[in-house]
């Protein structure tokens, strides 16, 4: 329903729009008062307002000028008495939808009151489409054909129907970002946004404003409104990978936002509805660390509501030479090449501590150096070779002689080698500190 705000001194008038706006479905709140109107803007949030130029303590200038300076998101269609060119014209550069004088048709201000929220909502489409874009990574399909991650599809396409929030479990590359747009996609909100964010990649004090955005001047630096992913995400799915990350206080103001599918932005006093679903990622165990209690156990229980684990690429090797295939053809300059029988088999055989990241990652390097067009073996990493010393160990020990060759061939840099190794910076950290090695 279209919310409007109509301030106007003029009692009688005011009676008059808001019984025959409201017959026509809008959502009508009316006031005489200039400050008053501007109180109310700040509270609630308008699509529409109609503002008399002329009222006590503040005109309708002045609260135009204001609305403009606090960015408050609402059309405004001037009304007056007195009319003149230069307060139209004034009323315009402002920011006015339109400018109408009195007397005027009731049915003319319906018209113009329909086109304003037309144009608002289409500015409001284009926000999220631009932030939509600008945020979302490419979209892959789920190449596989392990009878485990096929039962996992089907499980998403059941879990797409609710509404509920789902957490999806898994090491690092397993592709937990992948079933999350999947469950989006086949939900009923797939024409909506899919906003994903890294909750390790963002520093903790800048996660509340990135989460709930923050008003203008609600901290130093804070120089205009800004929207945060909750509201980006309206009427879509907000994906939170590494949601291990997020520190007790902001897990609480999460779990009451998915409670009550409301949240105040930083420094607001408006509350704000959205309607979004709410998917998590983790490659830990949440539940030891709710048990220790560095997890809150609420919130644990609130986004696990439906919980989806993904196996990792060790344990589904039959997908190995699908995923290969699937970057050869889905690549144009890669579509004449292909691997040999004995590079596939090392490749198939190897364990991928990142998993399928790391798989891609090493698939598309040697894709790269290599000038033939037929992948030997020989071509492949030293470390994936049939001969590499880690035959014969425990995977633990060849995934630690991997990882602390990577990250000495990388200079002791940690993100460098994170990304060769197809696996997050703050997991790679985890992994050394238990080596014992420092930076």
């Amino acid at each position: 329903m279209t919310k409007l705000l109509i301030a106007d001194d003029d009692k009688n008038l005011t009676k008059v729009l808001k019984n025959e706006l409201s017959e026509e479905g809008f959502d009508v709140a009316v006031t005489e008062c200039g400050k008053k109107a501007m109180e109310m803007l700040e509270k609630e949030e308008y699509d529409v307002m109609v503002l008399d130029l002329h009222m006590p303590s503040i005109d309708g200038m002045d609260v135009l000028k204001n609305i403009k300076a606090a960015e408050i998101p609402v059309e405004v269609i001037i009304l007056t008495g007195n009319a003149t060119v230069p307060s139209a014209v004034e009323a315009m550069k402002l920011g006015a939808y339109d400018f109408l004088a009195k007397p005027f048709k009731i049915e003319e201000l319906k018209a113009v009151v329909a086109k304003a929220y037309e144009k608002k909502e289409l500015l409001s489409e284009n926000l999220h489409l631009k932030m939509q874009i600008k945020r979302q990574s490419e979209i892959q399909r789920i190449v596989t054909k392990h009878p485990l991650m096929l039962q996992i599809l089907e499980t998403v396409k059941k879990v797409a129907t609710s509404d509920l929030p789902v957490l999806v479990s898994g090491e690092s590359g397993v592709g937990k970002e992948l079933v999350a747009r999947a469950i989006h996609d086949a939900s009923e909100k797939s024409e909506g946004p899919f906003i994903p964010v890294n909750c390790g990649a963002i520093p903790e004090n800048m996660m509340e404003t990135e989460l709930f955005g923050h008003e203008k001047g609600s901290f130093t630096g804070a120089h205009a409104r800004k929207l945060g992913l909750l509201e980006i995400a309206h009427h879509g799915t907000l994906f939170l990978d590494e949601i291990s990350e997020l520190n007790s206080s902001l897990q609480g103001k999460l779990l009451r936002a998915i409670e009550t599918k409301k949240f105040f932005r930083v420094g607001g006093i408006k509350e704000i509805a959205v309607e979004v679903r709410f998917i998590s990622a983790t490659n830990r165990d949440i539940r030891s660390e709710v048990e220790k209690g560095s997890f809150r156990a609420d919130f644990y229980y609130r986004i696990s509501a439906l919980s989806i684990h993904i196996p990792p690429l060790r344990e589904r090797r039959e997908d190995i030479p699908l995923l290969i295939d699937y970057t050869l053809t889905s690549n144009p300059a890669f579509r004449k090449k292909a691997f040999s029988k004995e590079a596939l088999s090392i490749l198939s055989a190897y364990s991928w501590p990142g998993n399928v990241r790391e798989l891609q990652n090493v698939v598309h390097r040697t894709l790269l150096l290599s000038e033939n067009d037929l992948i030997e073996s020989s071509d492949l990493p030293l470390d994936l070779a049939p001969n590499a010393k880690g035959i014969g160990k425990r995977l633990d020990e060849v995934e630690r002689g991997h990882i602390l060759r990577v990250f000495k061939e990388a200079e002791g840099q940690r993100a460098k080698a994170a990304e060769i190794l197809g696996i997050d910076p703050k997991t790679l950290y985890r992994k050394l500190q238990s080596y014992g090695v420092s930076e």
